[in-house]
């Protein structure tokens, strides 16, 4: 008997990203809001981002940007990088954000992990995962999207 595929609403894409780090910056209140600020009052829009906090209880954040908007954010970052305290700004040109959506994600146990079996048996490596109630978006390189589109189009039931 086939397995009954998981009812998704749909799947996004978004192309023609940069992927920024800031890297290795001492974990202390503020420090989001000045970069986030800052890349808002040179109108840089923001599309993923991604917290955490590593082992020697250092923060590191990951977001995505315009392509077009990148060499500003890097200018943004290299003018609040020492005020922040971070290590390091790293940057990957060509990423794309691939997201499923539909009802009620979080009380639908499996969702995540069909998702991340189907991109990782397609051979395509994730960079950064951002979810929400109702999404789950996972950032990989732009060369992979295609196939990862088509990885969960066949892994997942679509209306």
């Amino acid at each position: 008997m086939r397995e009954q595929k998981i009812k998704i609403g749909g799947i996004i894409q978004n192309r023609n990203l940069a992927k920024i780090g800031v890297m290795s910056i001492p974990d202390r209140p503020g420090v989001a809001g000045a970069i986030f600020s800052a890349l808002g009052a040179r109108g840089v829009n923001i599309s993923f981002i991604v917290h955490n906090i590593d082992l020697n209880n250092l923060d590191n954040i990951v977001f995505c940007v315009a392509q077009q908007d990148l060499r500003a954010a890097l200018e943004v970052l290299n003018t609040v990088k020492e005020t922040v305290g971070a290590k390091e700004i790293v940057y990957d040109r060509e990423v794309g954000i691939v997201s499923m959506f539909g009802p009620h994600f979080g009380e639908r146990p499996g969702i995540a992990g069909v998702m991340f079996s189907a991109l990782a048996s397609a051979g395509i490596n994730i960079l950064a995962i951002s979810t929400s109630i109702s999404s789950t978006s996972c950032l990989v390189d732009a060369s992979d999207m295609d196939e990862a589109v088509q990885a969960l189009e066949e892994a997942f039931e679509l209306p």
